[in-house]
């Protein structure tokens, strides 16, 4: 630790404690030390403004920092006397042209916007208070001390910008005190804490981890549009500059000038997925913070495929990955792909190596991978040397592996001179045998943004380690630089993701394909009939934050629940049927069923009831217990929507198991009142339903701490049951992905597998509700 530098942040005011943090941090040590030379050159006493300098220092960012002398003499003289008025004077130089300096500030509007001179009295807060007082009087007298105050603060403070905030603080209290007089004992008092039925079930059984997760999931949203018109603030086209670590140049203003004259200040993302896979669920976060953000800002969004690995790439998966994003209820401005810009990318890349910032490398692939490879012996060869290597490469005088262009750069993470072209002897989906070399992701993905003029890269957070040569690459061939945001990834327990580790489920048979319902592709959520609209708002419920997201598969269902409870129609379905002979009826009528039972002018169905019905074989028990509330040899059971209370008169068993029931039924007004009603059908059809459980047993099937075997033994071997049911007869003509609420059952989907002579379902989600009782 350099000692001279911590005494120097002593001498600003700092604790010696606080100073040796500080003497750790690089890059804050670098400018607090920096402020601590400029106070110096003022005749003042630096630990008199100790708080407001270390907040320069932590606070202004480095492309402006050369703005720092300024803000030190303000400080200094006391114009900027508090740091309301200096995060308006950061804020004004960070939006100020990229390429101004100290000169070039207008010192009016500075002095303006800082609110210099601007002195608010003790009578003007006084008034303030005393006119927020009035229009919440009545509330303040009812809830006495207990009223929160932080509205009339909030209040105060936009009237009045630069009031000191202790003195609208002390004023408030002083009227509040005045009002109400000495707090009583029952002021004094704990609140007792209330809580809803509702709220106390859902916290039972909860972690204090799982409890604080539902709290920070309130930073979230319920729609895509609410997350990105009043959540996600990022920063305005053209204003990159003001953006953290972004670099500046001495031609960053004249290309972001150039930019906004050509998309007129759109906001422009992309989503940009390799065409070598099906997408997942942490894709739809991805899919729903670039299409949304941009429609939210009145934007567009493109749909670029990263098509830089051509033995990987099937055509399937392009058209699989439009699918998913047109399902989601996207509509890209336009599909491009990498390969569109591999002219200009090779271009850009002769450019590079002009600037000696790339070079030729003949080192193999597994000698420099990992973090600390040995320095490459070909690093400072001649410029023209690498040059017609590079030539050479593009066409074909080399074997794959004894070449490669690499950049000179290091990666946050410290990688070194990453690879931006490697030679592969493989034919392109789309340029066909034209190219032999093909650009890696770290070359490709921040040129592309730039040629499309893309304001906003919003990518998952792992490429945070990629950010600083994104920024070196597109400043090094001078072109337009987007601004890199990064967000957590969102990623689902109790399954597995990988494409790899996909495909090898469906080689050994556990799953069928890549859209098997028990998968979270989006291809599966589909299939099982999750609705795209409860998908995004899932994914606006998780919010857009920097931490990797994790969540119970339970936390998704809830969500697909609420949205089903409204959209899918009620039909009654009988899983696991018994007959049931009413003797003493001979009806077979038509009976009108709503398909919205609470909201009955939404729609209904018909069904026929007759003397001869089916019920769920856990409807019945041959011997009455207590508890049970349904039917029993004692005890009798109402039948929705018939109209009818049944009464048990015989059991017909066969081989030791009960085939048919033999009851009596009494109209619902003469009986007595049953305990329950149950779902039955009449004349029905005969349906093949799937349920779905958890496909691994673990949260973590991938670690090899939980599962020492691998992920392939961890298999829930339940998770898939096939059922033969009887369902109502009315459902005949149902089209693949139709919804309907099996009444006491759950939400269930017609699947693909469907034919003319057999309707297949695929459980979606259960009830909330217990369905045994």
């Amino acid at each position: 630790m350099d000692e001279d530098l911590v005494a120097k942040f002593v001498t600003l005011g700092l604790t010696e404690q606080k100073a040796k943090e500080t003497a750790k941090n690089k890059n804050l040590a670098k400018s607090l030390g920096e402020i601590v030379d400029e106070v110096l050159k003022e005749n003042v006493d630096p630990k008199e403004f100790c708080a407001l300098l270390y907040n320069v220092a932590a606070k202004t960012k480095p492309q402006v920092f050369h703005f720092m002398p300024l803000l030190v003499r303000y400080i200094c003289s006391k114009k900027l006397d508090n740091e309301l008025r200096l995060a308006a004077a950061i804020d004004y130089v960070t939006k100020l042209p990229p390429s101004k300096s100290i000169s070039d500030v207008d010192i009016a509007a500075f002095e303006r916007t800082c609110g210099v001179g601007i002195i608010v009295t003790a009578e003007q807060i006084e008034d303030a208070v005393k006119n927020e007082l009035v229009k919440v009087n009545a509330e303040l007298v009812a809830k006495r001390y207990r009223f929160n105050t932080g509205l009339l603060m909030s209040n105060v403070r936009n009237q009045l910008k630069w009031a000191d905030g202790k003195a609208i603080k002390n004023e408030i209290d002083s009227q509040v005190s005045a009002l109400l007089g000495p707090k009583t004992d029952e002021d004094m008092a704990p609140v007792k804490k209330v809580k809803s039925t509702a709220a106390s079930n859902e916290g039972k059984g909860k972690s204090k981890k799982e409890k604080e997760k539902t709290e920070e999931e309130t930073e979230g949203a319920a729609t895509i549009a609410e997350l990105m018109k009043n959540k996600v603030h990022f920063h305005k086209p053209g204003m990159n500059h003001t953006t953290d670590g972004y670099v500046v140049t001495a031609n960053t203003e004249r290309l972001l000038k150039e930019h906004l004259e050509r998309t007129k200040g759109q906001v422009r993302t992309r989503f940009p997925p390799e065409p070598n896979g099906i997408l997942h669920i942490g894709h739809a976060k991805a899919i729903n913070i670039n299409f949304g953000y941009a429609k939210a800002h009145n934007g567009i969004t493109f749909l670029r495929y990263d098509d830089t690995n051509p033995e990987k790439e099937e055509e399937k998966f392009f058209t699989g990955i439009l699918d998913m994003v047109t399902w989601l209820g996207y509509t890209p401005y336009k599909i491009t792909h990498s390969s569109d810009y591999f002219n200009d990318l090779y271009e850009l890349a002769v450019l590079l190596i002009k600037k000696d910032l790339a070079y030729v490398c003949h080192q193999k692939l597994e000698e420099i991978r990992g973090f600390n490879p040995p320095p490459s012996p070909y690093r400072n060869r001649p410029i023209e040397e690498s040059l017609a290597l590079f030539e050479d490469m593009k066409n074909g005088k080399f074997e794959e592996g004894e070449a490669t262009l690499r950049m000179k750069t290091t990666l946050e993470e410290g990688k070194q001179d990453p690879v931006a072209y490697r030679i592969k002897y493989v034919a392109h989906h789309r340029t066909g045998d034209k190219w032999c070399i093909y650009p890696t992701y770290d070359y490709t993905h921040c040129l592309c943004d730039s040629i499309e003029d893309i304001s906003h890269s919003l990518c998952t957070k792992e490429f945070q380690a990629r950010r600083s040569s994104y920024y070196w690459l597109c400043n090094s061939v001078d072109v337009y630089c987007p601004v890199q945001w990064e967000y957590g990834r969102l990623s689902v327990n109790y399954t597995v993701v990988s494409k790899r580790k996909i495909a090898k489920l469906i080689e050994t048979g556990v799953v069928n394909d890549w859209d098997d319902p028990r998968l979270f592709t989006l291809t599966s959520l589909r299939r099982r009939g999750f609705p795209a609209e409860a998908i995004n708002n899932f994914c606006a419920r998780m919010g857009v934050t920097g931490a990797q997201v994790s969540v119970d598969p339970m936390m998704l269902d809830a969500v697909v629940r609420d949205h089903l409870n409204t959209s899918a129609p009620r039909t009654m379905v009988v899983m696991d049927p018994v007959k049931v002979t009413i003797i003493n009826l001979d009806n077979n009528d038509e009976i009108v069923i709503p398909d919205y039972p609470s909201e009955p002018d939404r729609g209904s169905h018909k069904i026929r009831f007759s003397n001869e019905i089916y019920i769920e074989r856990s409807d019945f028990k041959e011997k009455d217990e207590k508890g049970y509330r349904r039917l029993s040899p004692g005890q009798s059971v109402g039948l929705r929507y018939a109209g009818y209370v049944i009464s048990l008169v015989e059991t017909v068993q066969h081989n030791g198991q009960v085939t048919e029931l033999k009851v009596k039924a009494e109209p619902v007004s003469d009986a007595a009142k049953p305990k329950a009603f149950i779902h039955w059908v009449s004349s029905p059809i005969t349906v093949e339903v799937r349920l779905y459980e958890r496909l691994f047993k673990h949260k973590n099937p991938e670690d090899s701490n939980e599962v020492p075997g691998g992920f392939l033994s961890d298999i829930n071997t339940n998770s898939l049951i096939v059922k033969e049911g009887k369902a109502d007869r009315h459902i005949q003509g149902v089209k693949t992905f139709d919804r309907f609420q099996f009444e006491r059952i759950g939400f269930f989907t017609v699947d693909k597998d469907s034919t003319e002579e057999k309707i297949v379902f695929n459980l979606t989600v259960g009830l909330k509700e217990d369905s045994g009782k």
